[in-house]
């Protein structure tokens, strides 16, 4: 027998995952031999009571690191008549890179910053107290090593584009990097990263936030840097490409913010390393700007933008799409 975790996105703000375990006898290790499910809307804020159903449809198969005879299943949120969903914002991102006729070749990369809390405190601080101030964390000595390691290893086993890890500017605080690669994928790979991460955390007897500033004062909040580039932008001469979309992306950046995640407000306040919520500009190795151009990047004359203002809370197939339509549609 073999165990399939449905995963799915719901309706709520910010969005979160939902899961639940369905055992069959053999699926062939192919999406394709994954059944079609459903679940109660009216409970994930995706339908009312009367009308309650919704349909899970399978898009992709992880195999599951965590557990013997077991893998993952990301799935789509359809209506019953067999429409997507209004929620479905990976269907949404899909449909806008088919409908783009241009060959962009699109690339993301996702920053994942986040949390570990310990009985409603970030992990590691005195109680109703603060540590000394940050400074001595990033990259040093942090708290959560062993449970940010066993999360590298899950995803590497999962299959999962992950491609670093590191501790963060906050002690309890930590970041991995999912990329880069095609947008959809990446942002595939990002929901179930996130998923592996709940998950190990509970085994822990941990909770991880994603709340965009954990902790009010002095101190970093937590991000979803989101790095983007297109075919024209990583080939030679391609600085030039990069410019005239940071330039785009300059006309409508309250567009960005108002889908880049719930209460980043509190972590862009234009201090610990974020631009003003208000302002726009972006430049070379500035990470107080709203987009980073890497001195690499500037250096080879091609390469990618960094977005800095996405929130660790955002949903990736959003921040995707709105990039997408900004600078290539």
């Amino acid at each position: 027998m073999h165990k399939l975790d449905y995963l799915w996105l719901d309706g709520c703000t910010p969005t979160q995952i939902r899961y639940k375990t369905k055992v069959i006898k053999d699926f062939g290790n192919s999406v394709v031999g994954v059944p079609i499910w459903g679940f109660d809307g009216s409970s994930t804020e995706q339908a009312d009571g009367g009308s309650s159903d919704c349909v899970l449809k399978p898009v992709r198969v992880y195999p599951n690191p965590l557990e013997s005879n077991s893998s993952i299943v990301l799935c789509e949120v359809f209506n019953v008549d067999d429409t997507p969903h209004e929620t479905n914002t990976r269907r949404k991102l899909e449909e806008t890179i088919t409908d783009i006729e241009d060959d962009i070749d699109e690339w993301v990369g996702f920053e994942q910053e986040y949390t570990f809390y310990r009985h409603g405190w970030p992990m590691g601080w005195p109680h109703n107290d603060e540590p000394a101030p940050q400074g001595d964390y990033y990259c040093g000595r942090n708290i959560g090593e062993k449970i940010s390691r066993t999360h590298l290893d899950a995803c590497i086993e999962a299959g999962i584009s992950i491609c670093g890890t590191n501790a963060e500017v906050m002690l309890g605080q930590w970041e991995y990097q999912i990329g880069a690669g095609g947008s959809l994928h990446m942002s595939d790979d990002l929901w179930v990263a996130r998923w592996l991460m709940e998950r190990i955390c509970e085994k822990n007897e941990v909770e991880v936030s994603l709340h965009p500033k954990p902790i009010q004062g002095d101190w970093n909040g937590a991000g979803c840097h989101t790095n983007f580039s297109t075919k024209e932008m990583r080939e030679d001469g391609g600085y030039e490409k990069i410019i005239e979309a940071c330039e785009k992306l300059s006309k409508n950046p309250q567009e960005h913010i108002d889908v880049y995640g719930q209460d980043n407000d509190q972590r862009l306040t234009g201090e610990h390393e974020t631009c003003s919520i208000d302002e726009f500009r972006y430049g070379v190795s500035d990470r107080g700007a709203s987009i980073r151009i890497p001195w690499q990047v500037e250096k080879d004359g091609k390469g990618y933008l960094e977005d800095r203002r996405p929130s660790s809370n955002c949903d990736p197939y959003v921040v995707s799409q709105k990039l997408i339509k900004t600078i290539c549609v």
